[in-house]
C-alpha cells in the first residue's frame, strides 16, 4: 500500500507537537491529527470569564519551557513566541508575614529562608552547576548515563522524600515550606520516595532558566510550534477524532499522543492482547479542581513580595502541605488544599484590559470528584490576601470532568499522564527497554504517559520520533 504520510500523529499538545516537528526535521512528511477544534491539548487559552480578559485552560507556568533540550533547540522567537519572566520564579507566604522567595539568583533565595539558607545553597548549587547535564539526562527514558558528576550530585537527593529531605536538611519553616510546594507537584503524597526529584528539577529550572510565561497566553506557544511545523511541510488538522485504526491514512508510522488506554481502545486487535491489558491497567492519579478569574485590580498580597513572582504556593506550612496532598490522595478533600496560584497579568498585560487583571488557582482532589472547591481555593487566597474576593469580577470553574471533557488525555482529571510513582516513573506506560515502542511495528506511544512525564517539555515526544526513525534507520539496513 502507497503510504500518503511517513507519519501521522494523534493528538496536538505539546508532545505531539514535538514528535511532528523532530520527524519533519529529518525530512519526513508528517500529518498531525487533533480531536478538539483548538490545537493545543493542554497549551491552549480561551476567555473564560470576560471579554478581553486571556486564561490558559491548563498549562501557564512553563517551568520547563527553557529548560527542555528539544524546546531550547527551536527557533520559535520567528514564529511569534515570547517568553516573559517575572522578577522571581515562585513566592511562599506563610501566615505570620514571612516570604519564602525561590529567586533566579541562588543567593538571593538563601537570603529569604534566612537560618536555612546556607543549607539550601549547599544542596542546590552542585545541581545548578549541573542544570544542562541534568536535564539531558532526566529529561527522557531510562538509559545509561553520560554525565555521571551530574546523576552523582543528584541521585542520592532525589531518591529521597519530600518529607525526609525537607526535614533533616531545614531546621525552620520557610525553607520546609517551599520544597513542600515545590514537591507539591509531583502531585504524591510528600513521604513517598522520589518527589524530592520533582522539587529539586523544579527549582533548579527555576534558578538555571527561570519559570516563564508565553506573551499572550500558553495558546502562543501551542501557535509557534505549530506554526514551525508547517514551516517544515508538516500539516495539522483539528476537528479529527480517532476512535480506530481505520480512521488514519496511510503511514509508515503512527505516533499516539494520547492516554494508555485510549490507545488501547483505538488499536484495538493491532496491539498484542498482553501489552494492550498492560495500556489498560495504567494508573492515573489525583486530579485537578480549577478556578480562573477576572480581576479589578492585582491580588492585595498581604506581604508585597509575593507581587514579584507569577506563581504563588499557598498551603503554609510543611505539614499542612504535606496533609493536603496526602488527603488528595487517600480519596479525601481537606478543608485547606494545597493551592498553586498564577498571576501572569502582573508581568504580561495582554492578559486583561488596562488595569484589570487574571489569576487562577487549583487544587488536587480525588479521580473524577465532583465535591465544590471553588469556596476552600478562595478562602486559602483570601488567608494570605485579604480582600482578594472583593477584587472577583467574574470566575470560571474547571471540574476533574472538565477537564476530561475537554482533554480525553486527563483521565478523571489527571493532568499530568499518570501516577509518576517510583513503580511507574520509568515504567510508563510499560516496562519496556524503549517505552515509546509498542510490540506492533510501526505503533508508538508519545503522550507523557511515557518518561519523562508531565510538563510543557515536549521531552516525550521528541524521544518517541527518535525511536521511529532509530527503529526505521535499523529496517533499512535489514536488521
Amino acid at each position: 500500500m502507497q503510504t500518503e504520510y511517513d507519519a501521522v500523529v494523534v493528538g496536538s499538545g505539546p508532545n505531539g507537537l514535538a514528535a511532528a516537528i523532530t520527524l519533519a526535521r529529518a525530512r519526513w512528511s508528517v500529518l498531525v491529527l487533533e480531536a478538539e477544534e483548538t490545537l493545543g491539548g493542554g497549551m491552549r487559552s480561551a476567555p473564560l470569564t470576560l471579554p478581553g480578559f486571556v486564561h490558559d485552560r491548563c498549562s501557564t507556568i512553563h517551568a520547563f519551557g527553557l529548560a527542555s533540550p528539544f524546546l531550547r533547540s527551536l527557533p520559535l522567537a520567528e514564529h511569534g513566541v515570547a517568553w516573559v519572566h517575572p522578577p522571581a520564579p515562585l513566592a511562599h507566604p506563610l501566615d505570620d508575614g514571612r516570604v519564602a522567595l525561590l529567586e533566579r539568583s541562588l543567593e538571593a533565595t538563601a537570603a529569604t529562608l534566612g537560618r536555612d539558607g546556607s543549607a539550601y545553597r549547599a544542596l542546590m548549587q552542585p545541581l545548578v552547576a549541573h542544570a544542562p547535564a541534568l536535564f539531558e539526562e532526566l529529561l527522557g527514558p531510562l538509559r545509561p548515563p553520560t554525565h555521571l558528576r551530574a546523576l552523582a550530585c543528584f541521585g542520592p537527593v532525589a531518591l529521597r522524600s519530600a518529607a525526609g529531605l525537607a526535614k533533616t536538611r531545614f531546621r525552620a519553616e520557610p525553607a520546609r515550606a517551599l520544597f513542600a510546594g515545590l514537591a507539591g507537584h509531583s502531585i504524591l503524597p510528600l513521604e513517598h520516595a522520589l518527589t524530592s526529584a520533582v522539587a529539586l528539577m523544579l527549582a533548579v529550572a527555576g534558578h538555571a532558566s527561570g519559570w516563564p510565561v508565553a506573551r499572550g497566553g500558553s495558546q502562543a506557544l501551542a501557535d509557534g510550534l505549530i506554526s514551525y511545523l508547517r514551516a517544515l511541510g508538516g500539516a495539522v488538522r483539528p476537528g479529527c477524532r480517532v476512535a480506530s485504526l481505520g480512521d488514519l491514512p496511510p503511514a509508515r508510522a503512527y505516533l499516539f499522543n494520547v492516554a494508555p488506554r485510549h490507545m488501547a481502545a483505538i488499536c484495538g486487535t493491532g496491539l498484542p492482547a498482553g501489552y494492550r491489558r498492560t495500556l489498560e491497567r495504567f494508573r492515573h492519579g489525583p486530579a485537578a479542581y480549577k478556578v480562573d478569574w477576572a480581576l479589578d485590580a492585582p491580588i492585595p498580597w498581604r506581604s508585597p513580595a509575593c507581587a514579584r513572582a507569577a506563581t504563588v504556593h499557598l498551603g503554609g506550612t510543611f505539614d499542612e502541605i504535606a496533609a493536603g496532598e496526602r488527603a488528595a490522595w487517600e480519596g479525601q478533600h481537606h478543608d485547606r488544599p494545597f493551592v498553586l496560584l498564577a498571576q501572569q497579568s502582573l508581568f504580561d498585560p495582554t492578559r486583561a484590559p488596562a488595569g484589570q487583571h487574571t489569576a487562577w488557582a487549583y487544587c488536587h482532589v480525588p479521580p473524577g470528584s465532583t465535591v465544590d472547591m471553588t469556596e476552600r481555593i478562595e478562602a486559602q487566597v483570601e488567608r494570605f490576601a485579604p480582600g482578594f474576593r472583593s477584587r472577583i469580577l467574574a470566575r470560571h470553574v474547571t471540574t476533574p470532568a472538565d477537564f476530561e471533557r475537554r482533554n480525553a488525555n486527563y483521565i478523571g482529571g489527571d493532568i499530568s499522564g499518570g501516577v509518576m510513582d517510583f513503580w511507574q516513573l520509568f515504567t510508563r506506560p510499560a516496562a519496556r527497554l524503549v517505552p515509546y515502542r509498542t510490540p506492533a511495528p510501526g505503533i508508538y506511544i508519545c503522550s507523557s504517559s511515557t518518561p519523562p512525564g508531565a510538563g510543557v517539555h515536549g521531552m516525550c515526544g521528541y524521544h518517541a520520533a527518535r525511536a521511529v526513525l532509530a527503529d526505521l534507520a535499523r529496517y533499512a539496513r535489514g536488521s
